[in-house]
């Protein structure tokens, strides 16, 4: 992998991490068994930017077509899509 791509992911990485980390939930329950639980939540669905810029960054690497690409980025939206297609016609 070429030194500038490296550097690329290294920083879009840090980037997603942090922007995780600030979007993020705390969230707590109380179970019977064990007690209470803290954990935090997070939401990628709101970091979806930075993911797009890594599969970019990735393609580009890797010689992807720009329909490659678009498969990738709209992978889950167009199978959902797709799905509700066929909710909406029963």
């Amino acid at each position: 992998m070429a030194h500038d791509v490296k550097d690329r992911l290294v920083n879009l990485v840090k980037d997603l991490m942090a922007d995780l980390k600030r979007r993020k939930q705390r969230k707590t329950c109380q179970y019977q068994a064990t007690g209470k639980v803290v954990y935090d939540e997070f939401y990628p669905k709101h970091s979806k930017p930075i993911i797009d810029e890594i599969d970019r960054v990735l393609a580009k690497h890797y010689g992807f077509t720009d329909e490659e690409l678009d498969v990738i980025i709209n992978y889950d939206i167009k199978y959902r899509m797709g799905e509700d297609a066929e909710e909406n016609e029963e």
